[in-house]
């Protein structure tokens, strides 16, 4: 523990706590992707900056992130820079949010457990500035906060988030495969809000379907009004 109370580990520890290599630990401390420890004489102490830092770059590794781009990352990070772009969020669409630790843990009213925060890590919604944390979307933060404060844990949050990924690749991929088939020559940043448009009014009719069929336990979300054969 150091004086602030807070666990420091050692190099063996700092890895197996990350689940990588003390080799994999060296070779990133070489290519400046972790900030320097605090030394006690020969002894390095690494801090929770640090093993939230390693997750990160375990999550964007995952993500398909080459460690260039990752340096590159950290570097903007560093710089102040508008991290959305190399997140693979446009800027004007969505806007990062920088969080202390402690108003990370006061936004979502202690649901930040060890497992929520490396879940929010892999699914690219959190990383790490040294000791600030990035939210990689201002309305994503706020709509999980709301949740949670009607009762959602943070848990069920991320865990909706993920399978609603899911679906949101495929509709962009059907967009964009529909517009280049048949529109090839056309500027999708342009046309990129009807497929928004299309997105918010079927969900709009699907919410309005199912909250019909929970208001009539007898009915299904899909069933067709009496007397509609078409």
């Amino acid at each position: 523990m150091d004086d602030q109370g807070e666990r420091e580990y050692r190099t063996a520890e700092l890895a197996r706590a990350a689940g990588i290599t003390v080799r994999t630990l060296r070779f990133y401390r070489e290519r400046k992707l972790l900030p320097p420890p605090r030394r006690e004489g020969r002894i390095a102490w690494y801090d929770h900056h640090h093993l939230a830092r390693l997750r990160t770059i375990t999550a964007l590794l995952e993500r398909g992130h080459t460690l260039g781009g990752i340096t590159e990352l950290m570097n903007a990070f560093e710089e102040g820079q508008d991290v959305g772009s190399l997140l693979g969020v446009t800027p004007t669409e969505e806007t990062p949010v920088r969080l202390s630790p402690e108003e990370l843990a006061d936004v979502f009213a202690g649901e930040v457990t060890t497992e929520n925060f490396a879940e929010a890590l892999k699914l690219g919604y959190l990383a790490t500035d040294g000791d600030e944390i990035v939210h990689i979307s201002r309305r994503l933060l706020d709509v999980s906060v709301a949740l949670i404060r009607e009762g959602v844990p943070l848990a069920a949050v991320l865990e909706a988030g993920s399978r609603v990924r899911v679906h949101a690749e495929a509709l962009a991929s059907l967009f964009l495969d529909t517009m280049s088939t048949h529109a090839p020559g056309a500027d999708l940043d342009r046309l990129r809000p009807l497929a928004k448009s299309v997105v918010e009014a079927e969900l709009s009719l699907a919410m309005d379907r199912h909250l019909a069929a929970l208001r009539e336990p007898g009915a299904k979300p899909d069933e067709k009004p009496a007397g509609n054969d078409g």
